[in-house]
């Protein structure tokens, strides 16, 4: 297997620090608002690497920590009356949730920063001792300038560098690069003993504290979505380098989520929770259209692009219903083409995973085999033929089990749609007709695709659309 290592910006071959063992940790979320699609994406690529890697065989320890003290939630706590804590608690509760309604499985280690603050002290006594961190105003900050290899990752220059995201200035740094080690608490925030005086960690230390600690000085893979690949990573790098640890082999950073050319995020104003998106489409459907793009490219999110995503898991659960009726024995009896087809889709489907995650390839080679299956089955191929389609809808059911997808029973989910009344699938019809006279033939397909996953039945003659419940 082959990963683009953000490091050194080119695809290496994936060697395990302990033979048959894989360990990854990625960033998770500060919790202090419920989850968008952008967190969607980067939680279901880890869920995926890790499904994938299991997969070829081997023991993955993946670790996905939790910010549960920072400066958001403190403002979030104050905002509301309530204790930090309170907040904190809530918004990991709605990330669990979120994410099980997405199929997204839990960490084998969710660390939360506050149970490692020991660690985090330790480390930054470190730091301290080895003249790469200093006291100043209550706060500990880190001499960026001392740390050599300081931008390796982003390819920044620290002589180019300005003041940008969680990077602070202030009065009392020695310079305005170096960032916070450890924060002064002040009055009614939280605080934690240490030799500086009361405080809490810094955003950076904590991910270099808890992956040491869990996973050791070295391990295999380090990642998170690309925003946090600068300041974030970069800082990680120095803190964990700077202690004298190897740290992570491998850096895999996934791309953003994109509403008109511009990345989701709260900060713009311009995204959508997990709950809101999961209130309109089903979490397999999202999690298609999360995969079928290359994790290191931006995705453009749109209603348009999840309807196509709903024709398209529709289109593999109506192969699975036909296929599924009959029985598999005799498939390789069936005509070579369609025996090759069965036994290449693992192979077809390995080697895209293999090549850097290609999730996008490895659906086209699902869809490529349903596409051929659900012609034999419509245009009929003898005994042998149907025993190929069930063998190869069993072979979907169990590499779709890599991606997260196509585990649903067909009858379940086609009834699982909305119930939609006469005015709705009229809207719906002229939508499919206007987009016909448009030539927008995949825009038109898909309607009818989605209308076709909530049991509706279009039978188009005579120069009009007509329908029926099926």
């Amino acid at each position: 297997m082959r990963l683009y290592n953000s490091l050194t910006r080119k695809k290496e071959e994936l060697v395990p620090l302990r033979e048959g063992e894989v360990s990854i940790y990625a960033c998770g979320v500060t919790v202090y608002d419920d989850c968008h699609v952008g967190h969607a994406r980067g939680a279901v690529f880890f869920d995926v690497l890790r499904r994938f890697l299991e997969h070829r065989g081997l023991k993955v320890t993946y670790v996905r920590n939790f910010t549960d003290v920072d400066d958001k939630i403190i403002r979030r706590a104050n905002e509301e009356g309530v204790s930090w804590r309170e907040i904190a608690d809530r918004y990991i509760e709605a990330h669990e949730r979120d994410m099980g309604a997405l199929g997204v499985r839990p960490a084998t280690i969710e660390p939360k920063a506050t149970d490692h603050v020991d660690e985090i002290v330790e480390l930054v006594r470190d730091l301290e001792g080895r003249g790469l961190a200093y006291a100043a105003g209550g706060d500990v900050f880190y001499r960026v300038r001392r740390f050599a290899d300081y931008g390796q990752l982003s390819g920044k220059r620290v002589d180019e560098l300005e003041s940008g995201a969680r990077i602070e200035v202030n009065d009392v740094k020695e310079d305005p690069l170096d960032f916070a080690l450890w924060k002064g608490s002040k009055p009614g925030e939280p605080a934690w003993e240490s030799p500086w005086g009361p405080g809490r960690p810094g955003w950076h230390i904590e991910c270099s504290a808890m992956s040491m600690k869990i996973l050791g000085r070295e391990f295999d893979i380090h990642g998170g979505g690309r925003d946090l690949l600068f300041p974030h990573h970069e800082n990680e790098i120095a803190q964990s380098c700077g202690a004298g640890a190897g740290f992570a082999h491998c850096w895999v950073h996934n791309g953003f989520v994109n509403i008109d050319n511009e990345k989701m995020s709260k900060s713009l104003g311009n995204f959508f929770t997990i709950r809101e998106i999961l209130d309109r489409f089903p979490a397999e459907v999202v999690r298609l259209f999360l995969l079928s793009t290359h994790y290191r490219s931006p995705i453009d999110f749109s209603d348009r692009a999840l309807t196509e995503a709903r024709a398209a898991v529709d289109r593999v659960y109506t192969f699975l219903k036909q296929a599924e009726q009959g029985a598999a024995e005799g498939w390789r009896e069936a005509p070579a083409a369609l025996v090759a087809a069965v036994d290449g889709l693992e192979v077809d489907f390995d080697t895209a995973m293999d090549d850097d995650v290609n999730t996008a390839a490895a659906l086209a080679a699902i869809f490529e085999r349903v596409r051929l299956f659900n012609r034999v089955l419509t245009e009929g191929d003898g005994a042998a033929g149907r025993a190929a389609a069930a063998a190869m809808a069993a072979e979907v059911r169990r590499l779709g089990a890599v991606l997260g997808l196509f585990q649903d029973d067909p009858e379940g989910w086609f009834h699982a749609g909305v119930d939609l009344d006469e005015q709705e699938i009229e809207a719906k019809i002229a939508a499919r007709l206007a987009a016909r006279e448009a030539k927008d033939w995949a825009r038109a397909d898909a309607i009818r695709d989605e209308l076709a996953g909530a049991g509706i039945v279009l039978e188009d003659g005579g120069g009009k659309t007509t329908w029926r419940r099926g």
